[in-house]
């Protein structure tokens, strides 16, 4: 790793800290809401243990999300993401 790319990781840790500590916002955030992660299963037509065999998690863990009890956090928010804006993604990367 190259001395300037280093410093750039050591200055992304010094912010991630801030941000958790309260003192710096975060530059973007992104939240779904129950109706989002619905929908989401929804574009791909598919039942919710279905979906939540898609995607790796339990049926328990979606429900939690669709009723709004939890939110999804780390991957499987990233993967939410993408199903969001590109459901066949989802059912193309599964077919490979």
């Amino acid at each position: 790793m190259k001395r300037m790319e280093f410093n750039e990781l050591l200055k992304s840790i010094d912010q991630a800290r801030k941000i958790r500590a309260g003192k710096l916002k975060p530059g973007r955030v992104v939240a779904f809401n129950p109706v989002m992660v619905k929908n989401v299963r929804m574009k791909l037509n598919a039942s919710q243990s279905a979906f939540a065999y898609m995607i790796g998690v339990s049926v328990d863990t979606l429900q939690n999300w669709e009723q709004g009890r939890r939110r999804p956090e780390g991957p499987a928010l990233v993967l939410l993401r993408v199903a969001q804006i590109c459901p066949m993604a989802i059912i193309k990367a599964l077919h490979a």
